[in-house]
């Protein structure tokens, strides 16, 4: 996947190179590579504005959790949606700041750094939702920012998944974090939620804000201890040993 960036008024946007582009010229080298293909298409700051989606009535559900992330048509694909999540704070502060960080250079934002996470697993073969794009507005010192994902169609939260998961299934996921971990992916908020079950069984993992790649250490042990405590949340503890089992390897179960 080849990223690239533009701004337009005040919008600072990273996105797939391959799908889209700014309404200009195509990306650096993509006249040649993907000539054969459908031009990209012009990609639009107001994608990350939630009201323009419900404008047009192509919000098709909604997710869980404090950031209200939506679920939509995808403008040129009609048999993909996507996936757009406004960057919120939780706790104490949300109540007096809930979408404006400080900011410290357009890389070092949280929006940009997720996409170009996500996209780099995404580019090893690793099981995380493909990115779209990122978008940043800049208001001095702050700024807000949302992010678009393909969204992973019939995949159902872990924790949705766990009345019913059999041993297998927990082998998996087990497994899959070990994947990402043998990557070096360090996921700071390792749950139940941040987990996705697909229609055939496969294991997904998504939400890599603040998330970042590192050498082993100790974090790794506490991504599941992280872990334990999600599923103790969801009075699923006991799924625990099977899921550990898959991470360490060991098919008898």
């Amino acid at each position: 996947m080849q990223l690239a960036t533009f701004q337009k008024d005040r919008a600072l946007i990273l996105y797939d190179a391959e799908r889209f582009c700014d309404g200009g010229k195509p990306a650096p080298g993509r006249e040649t590579a993907t000539a054969h293909l459908a031009p990209p298409m012009p990609l639009e700051p107001r994608w990350f504005c939630p009201d323009y989606w419900r404008a047009h009535g192509t919000v098709t559900g909604e997710a869980p959790g404090r950031g209200a992330s939506l679920f939509l048509e995808a403008p040129d694909r009609p048999d993909e949606q996507w996936v757009l999540r406004p960057y919120r704070r939780g706790g104490l502060i949300a109540r007096v700041n809930d979408s404006s960080y400080l900011w410290t250079g357009l890389e070092g934002t949280r929006a940009f750094r997720e996409l170009r996470l996500t996209a780099a697993l995404h580019a090893k073969g690793l099981p995380v939702p493909r990115p779209v794009a990122a978008g940043v507005w800049r208001r001095g010192l702050v700024y807000q920012a949302g992010l678009i994902t393909v969204r992973l169609t019939g995949a159902r939260a872990l924790a949705d998944c766990l009345p019913n998961a059999d041993a297998a299934l927990l082998m998996r996921v087990g497994a899959t974090i070990r994947r990402f971990h043998d990557a070096g992916l360090d996921h700071v908020d390792l749950n139940a939620r941040n987990l996705l079950v697909g229609p055939q069984g496969e294991v997904f993992m998504i939400d890599l804000d603040r998330c970042r790649l590192r050498a082993p250490g100790r974090w790794q042990a506490g991504n599941l201890a992280r872990l334990e405590r999600s599923l103790e949340k969801f009075a699923s503890a006991t799924a625990l040993p099977t899921i550990l089992a898959g991470y360490h390897g060991n098919t008898d179960v």
